[in-house]
C-alpha cells in the first residue's frame, strides 16, 4: 500500500493545497522511518510514542500540532481507520514543564536495576543533556580530568560545553575501561547506537514503576536539572549556557519552578517589619 500516493491523492480530492499536501506526506514519512511496522499494525499507543519522541527533541507546539493534523488526516480520511487522536499541544507554552525533585530523581535513578541504563540516565541529568546529545557523546567529547565534556553539533547545530558530576567521574572512568567504546559512548548489545525510544521506555517504565504521578518523559531530566541548578543558587546566565538556549527568556521559566525556599527569595513584606 501507497499511502503517500494516496494521501496526495485523497488531498486533492478534499481541495487540500499543495502546501499542505507536501507538509503531511513528509509528517508521515518521518512517522513510518521512526516506526517501521506496517501501517495496518498501528495503534494510538505508538503515535502518541512518536510525538513525546518529537518533543524529547525540542519540538515546539506548532510542529507537533501539524504532525497530529497529519497523522489524523492519514489515519481518519485516507484510511478510515478508528483511531481517535484528541491531542492539541500548546502553541505557547502556557503551562510550566513537568520536573522532579531531588528525592524524586534520586528514587528514579535508583530503581534502574541495568547498570549502563543507569549511567546514561546519570549522565543526561548530571549534564541536563537532550536525549540526541546523549546518544550521540562520543569519547573524544569528554575532558574528564576537567570534569566537563562537549556537545557537538547539538540544537542549532552547535557545540557547547557541559558539566561531569564529579560523583559520577569514577564510574564514568571504569565503564569506558570495561566497555573500550570505539565510537559512540553509549552502544547496545549489538555494538549499534540506542535509539531514542530506548531512552523513553527506561524513563518511562521505571517511572511508572514508581507510580509517580507526573507526565515523565526523557526531556523531564533536562528540566529537572535547569530546576535544581536554580534552586541551588546558580544564576540564570550560567544555567542558560550550560542549556545551550539562545535567549534567556527561555531559560527564565525555571526561576518559576524552583523552590523559593531553596533559592533564598524572600518576600518583600519581609522587609517592612
Amino acid at each position: 500500500m501507497d499511502v503517500i500516493e494516496l494521501i496526495k491523492k485523497e488531498g486533492r480530492r478534499q481541495g487540500l493545497s499543495n502546501k499542505t499536501i507536501i507538509t503531511y506526506t513528509f509528517c508521515v514519512k518521518k512517522f513510518m522511518n521512526y516506526n517501521k511496522q506496517e501501517i495496518k499494525f498501528i495503534k494510538k499507543q505508538d503515535i502518541k510514542d512518536y510525538l513525546d519522541y518529537l518533543l524529547d527533541k525540542g519540538a515546539t507546539g506548532n510542529t507537533l500540532n501539524v504532525y497530529v493534523s497529519a497523522l489524523k488526516f492519514l489515519f481518519s480520511d485516507v484510511l478510515t481507520k478508528r483511531i481517535m487522536l484528541n491531542i492539541k499541544y500548546s502553541k505557547t507554552p502556557k503551562n510550566l514543564p513537568t520536573f522532579l525533585t531531588k528525592e524524586e530523581i534520586k528514587l528514579l535513578i535508583n530503581s534502574i536495576t541495568n547498570q549502563k541504563h543507569q549511567l546514561m540516565i546519570k549522565v543526561m541529568y548530571s549534564a541536563g543533556l537532550r536525549v540526541s546529545e546523549l546518544l550521540n557523546l562520543k569519547l573524544e567529547d569528554l575532558e574528564s580530568e576537567k570534569n566537563y565534556g562537549w556537545v557537538r553539533k547539538g540544537k542549532g547545530n552547535k557545540d557547547r560545553l557541559f558539566i561531569l558530576a564529579s560523583s559520577l567521574k569514577q564510574e564514568l572512568l571504569d565503564f569506558i575501561e570495561k566497555n573500550n567504546p570505539k565510537d559512540y559512548l553509549f552502544t547496545n548489545n549489538k555494538n549499534q547506537k540506542y535509539s531514542s525510544r530506548t531512552i523513553q521506555e527506561i524513563v518511562k517504565n521505571t517511572a511508572k514503576k514508581l507510580k509517580i504521578n507526573k507526565h515523565i518523559h526523557p526531556h523531564t531530566l533536562r528540566h529537572s536539572f535547569a530546576t535544581h541548578l536554580i534552586e541551588n543558587g546558580y544564576d540564570l546566565f550560567s544555567v542558560q549556557s550550560l542549556l545551550g538556549h539562545n535567549s534567556s527568556e527561555t531559560t527564565m521559566v525555571y526561576i518559576h519552578l524552583a523552590n523559593p525556599n531553596l533559592t533564598n527569595i524572600k518576600s518583600p513584606l519581609d522587609s517592612l517589619t
